[in-house]
């Protein structure tokens, strides 16, 4: 963005320099001609040909082009053509106002100890300029003094101002960066820890398989019902693990070293996890609707974990004397998982990052449902997410 920035301001400063360069070319060389042709101009100082004061307006114009790109190199040569002027004892023309274009160059592009050398140099010169060509008074210094730092200050000014755009845009733009990796690395984490979650029920379903397998295999002889029932199972529990594996080679972390691993929640502990809540000191409303479905562990343990991290966020945002209502809603063909308070609401504190809403959004999209997070209309917040009810195969409800 800042490289983009400095491209355009390129850009549009030499459109700038175009314009303005040739109304003050054709002043420069106007005047010029009506002090080579005005003969009692400056009866005091020797007149140069008409063709010595239009290389003088060429050699003090033309090198305000660069400016911007070159301040210093372009004061210095200005600066020494008018004390050449002056040596020479050639009268003071308007082209000699490019000094004072040239300082304000060096004072908005350089450093304030080069900008006030510009500006000390060039009070000298007018210093110098006056007592060999009279009018060497008060006023007329301090008039002239006047200008030159009305003009210093312009050029002092603009340098800030340009200096602190400049820094907004880059804290802006080390923001966006900052911003984008910390999502980065929140969406890592979550994945990461939802690859050790769905470790545990891949693991299950396997020993499961496992087991009934070696049961059919002892049973095939001596019970074939029994077998049957056995390989019924394995088909079950095998593409119940499909599915988990199909999830799960989508948020599987890359590296990392051997981990501790643990058994899971699911929907059964949601009351151990009500009363948990409300042995903190919030109250808490559980009401479970529908009939409860053949759900698998990893889904359940994705609607444990929502509800998990919207009571949490209750208790740390919704302020004093806040309550809770949570709603599980068994539906044919979806989950509704609803938990909503009457605390602050739109007034709450709350965290910028909001890792905890990315990690509910990831967890819901892994099964093909969706979430909805904010603010009610009368008053406190609301965590909405539906789920779409999964077969033993990993298909959906049309």
């Amino acid at each position: 963005m800042l490289d983009r920035f400095h491209a355009w301001s390129g850009r549009s400063s030499g459109w700038w320099d175009a314009v303005w360069a040739v109304p003050l070319g054709a002043f420069y060389v106007v005047t010029a001609l009506i002090y080579a042709t005005a003969s009692t101009a400056h009866r005091d100082a020797p007149l140069l040909p008409t063709w010595g004061y239009l290389a003088l307006v060429a050699a003090m114009l033309v090198p305000l082009f660069w400016r911007r790109s070159h301040p210093r190199a372009v004061f210095a040569i200005i600066a020494l053509l008018c004390f050449v002027q002056w040596v020479a004892d050639v009268g003071a023309i308007p082209a000699n106002l490019s000094v004072l274009i040239a300082m304000y160059g060096m004072a908005s592009r350089c450093n304030i100890r080069w900008a006030v050398a510009a500006g000390l140099v060039v009070e000298l010169g007018m210093v110098l300029a006056l007592l060999r060509w009279g009018g060497l008074n008060r006023s007329t210094v301090l008039s002239a003094s006047a200008v030159i730092a009305a003009v210093w200050l312009a050029g002092v000014y603009a340098n800030t101002r340009r200096r602190y755009l400049e820094s907004l845009m880059e804290r802006a733009e080390r923001a966006e960066r900052e911003r984008d990796q910390q999502s980065k690395l929140a969406a890592s984490a979550e994945r990461a820890r939802i690859a050790r979650e769905l470790h545990d029920v891949v693991a299950h379903n396997v020993s499961v398989i496992i087991v009934q397998a070696d049961g059919a295999g002892y049973a095939i002889d001596r019970d074939p019902d029994q077998a049957r029932r056995a390989v019924q199972t394995i088909s079950a529990t095998g593409r119940q693990a499909l599915a988990e594996m199909r999830r799960l080679v989508g948020v599987l972390r890359e590296g990392g070293g051997p981990e501790e691993y643990a058994p899971q929640p699911g929907l059964d502990q949601v009351d151990e996890l009500v009363a948990q809540v409300r042995s903190s000191g919030l109250p808490v409303e559980l009401r479970i609707t529908g009939t409860r479905q053949d759900i698998p562990e990893g889904e359940q343990l994705a609607i444990y974990r929502i509800l998990q991290e919207a009571l949490t966020n209750t208790i740390k945002h919704g302020g004093p004397g806040v309550g809770a209502t949570v709603l599980l809603d068994y539906g044919p063909r979806e989950i509704l998982i609803a938990v909503t308070d009457d605390g602050r609401g739109a007034q709450a504190p709350r965290g910028a990052d909001g890792h905890g809403l990315v990690g509910m959004r990831e967890r819901v999209a892994m099964y093909g449902g969706r979430v909805t997070a904010g603010p009610r209309d009368g008053g406190g917040y609301e965590v909405v997410a539906k789920m779409p009810v999964a077969d033993m195969g990993g298909t959906r409800a049309a």
